[in-house]
């Protein structure tokens, strides 16, 4: 079995100018996201809504020996990583079909393996 990490980089803002009805329907996608992982044999391992950047803190080494500790994210960008899935999958494929339910309710959505690549991985 294959490990992936569903990653949904967007605009983290987002959420806070989103309507209550607008949110209930974002978070009603993931569920039916969920649903339909476990309904097709997929095993969702971990999974978060992360905190906006300004909670973040980046340690960057600079390539002497020191690493300076900054708060704020890696990069200052438009988007920025708002959330992810873990997921134990046999089926890639399949997978990215259940990912399209996210997709189709406005999410950007990133499928990568964990690990090293295999032959159906790089397909």
């Amino acid at each position: 079995m294959a490990r992936y990490v569903i990653l949904l980089p967007g605009d983290e803002g987002r959420l806070a100018r989103t309507s209550e009805e607008d949110k209930a329907a974002m978070y009603a996608a993931h569920d039916r996201f969920g649903a339909a992982l476990a309904q097709r044999g997929h095993t969702v391992a971990a999974g978060a809504e992360l905190a906006h950047t300004r909670h973040a803190t980046t340690l960057r080494p600079d390539g002497a020996g020191s690493v300076s500790v900054t708060d704020g994210p890696f990069a200052e960008l438009a988007e920025q990583l708002t959330g992810f899935y873990v997921v134990d999958s046999e089926d890639r494929s399949d997978l990215v079909d259940c990912c399209r339910i996210l997709a189709d309710a406005g999410e950007i959505v990133e499928v990568r393996p964990t690990g090293p690549v295999t032959a159906e991985d790089a397909s």
